[in-house]
């Protein structure tokens, strides 16, 4: 059996987390400051932390739709005061 795009990532890179059929619950688009980036920011259900990725262009909203996503955790700290964050590698409907 050929092994799929997701599988060699979360193999080659051990930080990298996969979460599969995950209910988004909200999804915020906002434009960076001084970039031409749009960041995407979305919450899923049962997890209180922010999964955030950017992408050139909006997109339909996904608040309601089953994702696959990659990640990894990141955490900032922000005077003083750790973030924790997901970032997004890959994200698809399910």
């Amino acid at each position: 059996m050929a092994k799929s795009e997701r599988q060699k990532l979360v193999e080659k890179h051990s930080q990298l987390n996969q979460s599969d059929n995950l209910k988004v619950v909200s999804h915020v688009q906002r434009e960076e400051k001084d970039s031409d980036w749009i960041r995407h920011t979305i919450m899923l259900e049962g997890i209180d932390v922010p999964f955030i990725y950017r992408r050139k262009q909006q997109y339909q909203s996904l608040k309601g739709a089953r994702v696959n996503v990659t990640y990894y955790r990141h955490v900032e700290d922000v005077a003083g005061i750790e973030f924790e964050t997901m970032k997004v590698v890959r994200i698809k409907r399910s």
